[in-house]
């Protein structure tokens, strides 16, 4: 009894000593998608938040492609040894169940860390749309009958999924057309590219307060306090599927070591609940919604049993 005592004392001690010299050296991100758009933001921030409890750089690297699945298939295949970590969206269960690729299982390969925050996501229009065209009173009859196209940031994603539903509520036929991001969308709805599309307020908000993109109808539970009268899609009559609220947040390779995961909700923890983070996803209208691991993995399982219906309901295809 002594001996085994004795082995096990000389295996946790080396064990407690590694766990507690982590992090020593920089951490990185994982964000599937280009810079610029709203993961990217939201990623920043917590990034900056959570290099003071740390101590600590932690680099963002972009890896967009495949509506999120080629980052985060680098990010479930990392070594799981709490220095490489994935920030990422509700793209996270949605893109492979739309386009029926699982280059990892959602749930089974991810430790869950925190989610952030949830934000609305906007339908916008820009130069494609006659210039007088300014609330969605305007535009249904303009659009009727027309054919038109609606961006997405991602094939599979909450826009891709709110394109097809407005167009099939509203009686409108509308081309879906799919980007690897948000930003490279935004530059096509800006140039006149395509007619509009559903945007998170942390990558055009700008535009859409300068009305170069402009906002009809938003998405959600709640107004956008800076789009001023814009209103909710279920004020205009759409159905209670536009209510639907994702996700963003931090998750490690699932057999990351439990201390160094402890660490990680920590700092997370404390980043999510400092005044300077909660400003800043004010400043691009995400709501603090901080999700501790347990929660923000059932709220991961939840967000894959909706997208899993929704698929089917919609018929929903990378192809749109």
């Amino acid at each position: 009894m002594r001996r085994r005592a004795l082995v096990s004392s000389l295996l946790t001690v080396p064990s407690l000593a590694w766990a507690q010299a982590y992090p020593d050296r920089p951490i990185r991100f994982i964000v599937p998608f280009p810079p610029g758009g709203g993961t990217d933001t939201w990623a920043r921030i917590a990034a900056d938040g959570m290099q003071g409890e740390l101590g600590q750089p932690i680099i963002i690297e972009n890896r967009g492609g495949a509506g999120g699945l080629l980052g985060t298939e680098v990010a479930a295949k990392a070594a799981p040894d709490g220095y490489t970590l994935l920030f990422t969206i509700t793209t996270h269960v949605q893109t492979p169940v739309v386009l029926k690729r699982f280059p990892y299982a959602p749930v089974e390969d991810f430790a869950f860390i925190g989610r952030l925050g949830t934000s609305n996501t906007t339908f916008c229009v820009g130069p494609k749309v006659p210039v007088e065209i300014t609330t969605w009173a305007a535009f249904q009859p303009w659009a009727k009958g027309r054919d038109l196209s609606f961006a997405n940031y991602a094939p599979g994603s909450t826009g891709h999924a709110f394109g097809l539903m407005l167009a099939q509520e509203a009686g409108l036929q509308a081309e879906q057309v799919s980007y690897r991001g948000e930003t490279p969308m935004l530059q096509d709805i800006l140039s006149g590219s395509v007619h509009g599309g559903f945007h998170s307020m942390a990558a055009a908000g700008e535009m859409m307060k300068a009305r170069r993109a402009r906002p009809l109808a938003s998405a959600g539970t709640r107004r956008i306090a800076s789009l001023g009268d814009v209103p909710l899609l279920r004020e205009l009559g759409f159905s209670d599927r536009f209510a639907f609220e994702g996700f963003s947040g931090l998750m490690a390779p699932v057999k990351t070591p439990a201390p160094m995961l402890a660490r990680l909700d920590e700092a997370f923890r404390a980043m999510a609940q400092k005044p300077e983070t909660i400003r800043r996803l004010e400043q691009v209208e995400t709501l603090p919604a901080y999700l501790d691991p347990a929660a923000f993995r059932a709220h991961v399982e939840l967000n894959l049993r909706q997208w899993t219906e929704i698929t089917a309901q919609l018929n929903l295809s990378a192809e749109g």
